[in-house]
């Protein structure tokens, strides 16, 4: 019974850290979210920022698990980070990583911090590694840089959920994507020329 009181206090705090940010989730909002009491939060969590720590950790874990299942794939580079920038998102929701570095209560906590600048490096560097397979292969040529690229395409996704979220519609992160897709795609081979 313990376990699932505690799954439910840190799914409680992840949609209302989600939705509300770390200072709109009041410890009363997440004790009624989970249906569970007072003492039931503070047997399990010693306050609000270890449950949000909680939250937020199982939250980046969740993210990173969702960007390897397809970085992690088969399939040449581009088309490893062509399935990442396409994948299903809720993207009117705004990522629930990206949004937590829009809230100064968690960017003020180091430890709140932590989990989600651990992640968005995770993802820079990860995407790094698969556009320099990209270049060391010839697939990507010119003077790209795997890290800047890397870069560019966490930007590309963040903004594209701002840019979503503010005009109410995904279709800018969907053009963003696409922006960024047409950028990186590999030239394609010389058509044999008809006499």
């Amino acid at each position: 019974m313990s376990a699932s009181t505690s799954e439910r206090l840190i799914e409680a705090t992840r949609a209302l850290l989600w939705e509300r940010g770390y200072v709109g989730t009041s410890p009363k909002a997440i004790q009624q979210a989970a249906g569970a009491g007072q003492g039931s939060m503070y047997h399990h969590f010693t306050g609000k920022p270890d449950l949000a720590l909680a939250a937020i950790r199982r939250t980046a874990d969740e993210m990173r698990a969702a960007a390897e299942e397809v970085l992690g794939a088969e399939g040449s580079a581009y088309a490893r980070i062509e399935a990442y920038l396409l994948r299903e998102r809720d993207v009117l929701r705004g990522c629930p990583v990206g949004r937590l570095t829009m809230d100064p209560e968690v960017l003020a906590d180091d430890a709140l911090r932590a989990p989600v600048d651990e992640t968005l490096d995770w993802l820079r560097g990860r995407l790094a590694g698969i556009v320099q397979e990209g270049l060391d292969s010839g697939e990507f040529t010119g003077p790209l840089r795997a890290e800047e690229i890397a870069s560019t395409v966490v930007a590309t996704v963040q903004g594209g959920y701002v840019l979503a979220r503010a005009s109410g519609s995904p279709a800018a992160f969907d053009t963003a994507v696409r922006g960024l897709l047409a950028l990186l795609a590999p030239p394609s081979p010389p058509r044999p020329r008809t006499s």
